[in-house]
């Protein structure tokens, strides 16, 4: 194998993150289902940055756009902010479903020593963050979202930029 220089990569804006702070008109304030959301996701190790990270949501959900233009790119980026804020409302019912999951065993294994309460946890709570996930995604209303929606919510905020002479 020979060795090959490896340059240091440039992290820049994604077209769609230059558009949101070209649209922008302000800020607005997270709701506490919003906020929440965003405290229970872990953290993005970005090797590729081809996802958001929770930096990258709170960004998109704090910025306002003029309700009365009539831009087609505005309706693009209020799409995306909702899908966004749609995604992270619905995380919080994951997090119902591990607790739930979590103190399930306590009920079922009521008669029994602590010991085999505790088997039992890391499972059915795992199950149960399967099971919130999907109850989430129902009731926030993901699962009747277009396929597009939840393609411009996936967009990431950042990219790579390659040097034209690297490829």
């Amino acid at each position: 194998l020979a060795f090959q220089s490896v340059m240091p990569k440039l992290v820049v804006p994604s077209d769609v993150t230059i558009a949101e702070e070209r649209f922008n008109v302000g800020k607005q304030k997270l709701s506490w289902m919003q906020t929440f959301g965003l405290m229970g996701m872990a953290p993005t190790l970005h090797l590729a940055y081809n996802r958001n990270d929770t930096k990258d949501m709170r960004a998109v959900l704090t910025k306002k756009y003029d309700p009365m233009a009539s831009d087609p790119i505005v309706e693009i980026l209020r799409t995306r902010q909702e899908s966004i804020r749609k995604q992270v409302v619905a995380h919080n019912f994951m997090w119902v479903g591990v607790a739930a999951g979590a103190a399930l065993p306590f009920w079922s294994f009521r008669k029994y020593d602590w010991k085999a309460k505790a088997i039992p946890i890391p499972f059915v709570a795992y199950a149960g963050s399967w099971v919130g996930r999907i109850v989430g995604d129902i009731a926030i209303g993901r699962t009747g979202e277009y396929s597009r929606d939840q393609f411009l919510g996936s967009l990431p905020a950042k990219q790579l930029y390659v040097l034209p002479d690297q490829e």
